[in-house]
């Protein structure tokens, strides 16, 4: 299943997490990773040149430098960190403003807009899913809920991510963001055979990228400069 979702001609039908990435920063070289985790989805993105991850969980960040995933890395929560005015390229936030609370996360996002030059990309739940604390990680648990309207009032544009809403459960099932197997893309699929309705998920893919009202995640980006990103 893995080889089928990272082909090109699947990620691109079907908007992978992957594809939007390597679309949206076509045209940036340098990117800020926030709440880097383990297995950063920014390793597929091969032009860019320059990253530095951040992340707060040791034996995540322990994870990705073994993998050498980022060029530099800061042990840090997010909230406590710093960097000059247009520092990067693009910053990136892949399902972590979900984990701070709403206060939090709306400064966290202001403090994102001084650093990129180009762009920041966020990707998180569509509206508040219940995750309680993985990996024994006191920063997995889900403090806050984003909404569409929540992205589109502060200039976000907004697709939709990982198919339906209403075929997953209402909360986290996976055990572990380090020792996954492919199993784990099937935990949250609230119906059985799960494979079957990861399989349909897939394809509901297809439509919810472009009516994100429906969709569980949510792809909001803000462009700052224009970009070859910027269109479909």
């Amino acid at each position: 299943m893995k080889k089928i979702y990272y082909n090109p001609i699947f990620a691109r039908l079907f908007h992978t997490v992957v594809y939007c990435l390597q679309k949206q920063l076509l045209d940036c070289k340098s990117v800020l990773d926030l709440g880097c985790g383990p297995d950063s989805p920014l390793q597929y993105c091969k032009n860019i040149e320059f990253t530095v991850g951040v992340e707060a969980f040791k034996p995540y960040l322990i994870e990705s430098r073994k993998k050498a995933l980022h060029s530099e890395y800061r042990l840090a929560e997010i909230k406590d960190i710093d960097f000059p005015d247009k520092s990067f390229d693009a910053v990136i936030m892949i399902e972590v403003l979900e984990h701070l609370s709403k206060e939090s996360g709306e400064k966290i996002l202001k403090k994102a807009e001084k650093w990129a030059k180009k762009k920041i990309i966020v990707s998180t739940p569509n509206g508040y899913f219940y995750m309680k604390n993985v990996d024994e990680n006191k920063w997995q648990s889900h403090l806050s809920g984003w909404t569409i309207e929540d992205f589109r009032e502060n200039n976000f544009s907004v697709r939709g991510l990982a198919g339906v809403k209403f075929l997953y459960r209402d909360s986290n099932q996976v055990k572990s963001m380090v020792n996954q197997d492919e199993s784990n893309i099937y935990q949250n699929i609230r119906f059985r055979p799960k494979k079957f309705f990861y399989i349909l998920n897939s394809l509901f893919q297809i439509l919810t990228y472009y009516f994100p009202r429906f969709s569980f995640e949510l792809l909001a980006v803000k462009q700052l400069t224009k970009g070859k990103g910027e269109k479909e």
